[in-house]
């Protein structure tokens, strides 16, 4: 089957919705949707299934994206890094290995 990204963003589990994001000072992000990692990172915070605190439940979409963190304005979905993330995410997540989002 040849590779397809309507496909691809079709299957989409939202993986990035789930990453650990840091929040770079210069983001302009509610302090009630912030949180402290115990490593001192201030990283977007997330409910108790893991999800970004940002994210409207009821109609799956970012609730800040006009102010969201400039690293999640830089991942490009379906883009090559989005793709990546996808295909290494299940494999970190069942051996307890969370992932990061860093800004580059």
């Amino acid at each position: 089957m040849a590779f397809s990204i309507k496909n691809l963003c079709e299957r989409c589990d939202a993986v990035c919705c789930r990453l650990t994001v840091l929040v770079d000072p210069t983001d302009r992000i509610p302090h009630h949707l912030t949180s402290v990692t115990p490593e001192g990172w201030h990283v977007m915070a997330r409910d108790e299934e893991g999800w970004c605190v940002a994210i409207d439940a009821a109609r799956m979409c970012c609730s800040i994206y006009e102010t969201r963190p400039a690293i999640c304005r830089r991942f490009v979905m379906s883009g090559p890094y989005c793709r990546d993330v996808r295909a290494t995410y299940d494999d970190q997540r069942r051996r307890g290995i969370p992932l990061t989002l860093y800004n580059a």
